[in-house]
């Protein structure tokens, strides 16, 4: 799905135009550790050479990927998605699962980060839980068998 927009939050956008930032400047000294590698022409730079070329392709990649992310770059807006009375991406969400109680913060892909609560709408809970309000009760199906999740609080 390509072209498919990306929810991100203001401060997810901002960290990949960091993290944008920070491969265009090591980009440039990869270029010159692959341009002193050419230079030196030794068989004891072929391998700096081969590493500095690997970390190139890395880099390249990842400006690319992150390029995309933020052309198709949906920004959420939270103080709407705090005020809503049913989950959308953004919203964070206090539920009942499996006798504990968790919260959640839904986001999009690009943000997640499940050890500290950040899941992507389009994980199988997340997915599950877009569109519901408070008490509303979903089961998800996962490897380990079917979770039962009660909706709490919406914030």
């Amino acid at each position: 799905m390509p072209d498919q927009p990306v929810p991100l939050t203001p401060e997810g956008k901002q960290r990949l135009v960091d993290e944008l930032d920070e491969l265009r400047a090591e980009r440039k000294v990869v270029a010159e550790r692959i341009h002193n590698a050419r230079e030196l022409g030794s068989s004891q730079t072929d391998a700096e050479y081969d590493d500095a070329k690997i970390d190139q392709g890395r880099i390249e990649g990842r400006i690319l990927e992150i390029e995309d992310l933020l052309r198709r770059a949906v920004i959420i807006n939270e103080d709407e998605a705090h005020k809503g009375s049913r989950v959308v991406v953004g919203s964070g969400v206090r539920v009942e699962q499996d006798g504990k109680t968790r919260h959640y913060q839904i986001v999009g892909p690009p943000e997640a980060d499940v050890v500290n609560g950040k899941i992507p709408n389009d994980s199988p809970v997340g997915a599950a839980l877009i569109g519901k309000q408070v008490g509303d009760q979903v089961e998800v199906s996962a490897p380990r068998g079917i979770i039962k999740i009660k909706v709490l609080e919406i914030d």
